[in-house]
């Protein structure tokens, strides 16, 4: 059996936050390097998550859009035999004349996605919004970003204008060619708890699946979703409609952190103040990436991966694959990841590909973009010379490219996330729960 591909991909995130945006190509320089796509080839890639972002593209009307950037990325692309899965919106609100919880959002972005193919008739693969349900969440729950919304209403708003907006992008880009497939991007964890807080473990376990939920039409009146989604502006009528007339992905696109399964106690005086959460008219408790808890067994990638799988039967990608870490870590989190995904592949589930993420690294995700130019953490390249240097991953992606296997003695050993080392809160839980 053939393994799985490698694909490649560049964090390309615009976003907002009040009056001010920030651009992850500018920061890396790719903005003015189109060299950097000879680079990625020379990997052996030949599928690449590709930004045509509709604020770069029209910031200020759809009816004046520049096309001189992408004209000649799409163009080079071409060249280099590299099928280019594009996204239309990467974290962002959209342009200032929308905003991810107003009424134009929806046929704004349609238009937007019509205009892209159009242009490029050719593209077949599309993400017209990356990771739609961490999006609403940062934008709408936790007010991180714009439009800094804090309130159920406001993300349940954000949540149903990113499957509404997707569902009639891909619409419009399908006028143009009737072939082009959706590539859903979303980030997939689990959440953990005491068994006192299994309540609001269900709630989180059960809307990590909105985005695919509400894009397959699964979310009827039995959902367990249905009555937090009405009581928060959702209306019957157009929840109905989503299940009546679905959009389901081609691709499942599954981005996993070792951040993405979390751990609930309620005994937060045992963890830090940061990582207290507000219960509201519950009690409060600590939230905690799992990995660090000692009694807690990761599902990691292969588990959740099936999940997905027994949930949806449809074609899965690994969309992500980074970690900012050391060099020998981060080839242990590819590793992970390939093993994880041709183990799946042999057990007959429909496993396309693993994404190499971050291919020029990444900014200021330790903060979630709010210190602009604080942090950088490197990738298959690192950009701290000045110009792309090809990093110990180069030499391991490129071999899983073209060969389909890396060895290297630093693999032999596990990663930190599965070393006993790791753990950092092991005061109590012996009956952990999972919901």
């Amino acid at each position: 059996m053939e393994a799985v591909e490698v694909w490649g991909g560049i964090e390309c995130t615009i976003r907002r936050i009040g009056e001010g945006y920030s651009d992850q190509l500018v920061s890396s320089g790719h903005r003015t390097r189109v060299e950097d796509l000879d680079l990625f080839a020379d990997l052996g890639i030949r599928k690449l998550r590709y930004p045509i972002l509709w604020e770069q593209v029209a910031p200020e009307s759809l009816d004046n859009p520049d096309w001189t950037w992408t004209d000649e990325r799409m163009a080079r692309l071409q060249e280099l035999g590299i099928d280019p899965i594009v996204t239309l919106l990467h974290h962002g609100s959209g342009p200032r004349y929308t905003a991810l919880h107003q009424d134009n959002f929806v046929p704004l972005l349609a238009r937007f996605a019509g205009m892209v193919a159009e242009r490029y008739p050719w593209i077949t693969h599309y993400t017209p919004v990356n990771e739609p349900l961490t999006t609403a969440r940062f934008s709408g729950l936790y007010g991180i970003w714009y439009p800094h919304g804090i309130d159920d209403h406001t993300f349940v708003r954000v949540q149903l204008n990113h499957i509404k907006g997707t569902k009639e992008a891909m619409k419009a880009i399908r006028q143009v060619n009737p072939n082009a497939k959706l590539v859903q991007t979303e980030d997939l964890g689990k959440t953990h708890s005491t068994p006192n807080l299994g309540y609001q473990a269900e709630f989180e376990n059960n809307r990590r699946w909105l985005t695919y939920d509400l894009l397959c039409g699964y979310l009827d009146d039995h959902h367990p979703m249905w009555g937090y989604l009405r009581d928060n502006g959702a209306s019957a009528e157009e929840l109905m409609e989503l299940v009546n007339e679905s959009s389901p992905p081609d691709i499942l696109g599954i981005n996993h952190y070792i951040t993405s399964e979390r751990f609930l106690d309620e005994n937060y005086q045992f963890f830090e103040a940061h990582r207290r959460v507000n219960g509201h008219e519950r009690p409060d408790y600590a939230d905690v990436e799992a990995v660090r808890v000692r009694p807690i067994q990761l599902m990691g990638f292969h588990g959740l991966l099936k999940e997905a799988w027994e949930r949806y039967h449809i074609p899965i990608a690994i969309t992500e694959v980074h970690l900012d870490c050391t060099r020998e870590e981060q080839m242990r989190w590819v590793q992970y990841a390939w093993e994880a995904a041709n183990k799946l592949k042999e057990e007959g589930v429909d496993m396309r590909a693993i994404t190499i993420w971050s291919l020029l690294g990444a900014y200021d995700w330790n903060s979630l973009l709010t210190q602009e130019g604080a942090f950088y953490e490197s990738g298959v390249f690192d950009l701290r010379g000045g110009k792309p240097r090809p990093t110990a991953l180069f030499k391991m992606v490129k071999s899983l490219a073209t060969q389909g296997y890396y060895e290297h003695p630093l693999l032999r050993n596990k990663g930190w996330w599965e070393r006993d080392d790791r753990f950092r809160y092991h005061h109590h839980c012996p009956t952990s729960k999972t919901s």
